[in-house]
């Protein structure tokens, strides 16, 4: 998933997307050992990208407020 289609998402459907990564990233862990860890590597990287833009977004309305 790239940044700017994660951009298009609204904050509630990033916030569902981020629990179906955090399970879908646990499963690959465990499979990881029998297979390579490429997609739990892929996975963790769609994470920061969501958590990125949320903190941004915390901050610039913290801004605002004030």
């Amino acid at each position: 998933m790239k940044f700017r289609e994660i951009q298009k998402l609204s904050k509630s459907d990033r916030e569902k997307k981020l629990k179906e990564l955090r399970l879908e990233l646990i499963k690959s862990q465990t499979g990881a050992s029998k297979q390579g860890g490429s997609k739990a590597r892929q996975i963790r990287k769609i994470i920061a990208r969501i958590l990125t833009l949320n903190n941004s977004e915390n901050k610039s309305e913290k801004l605002n407020e004030k």
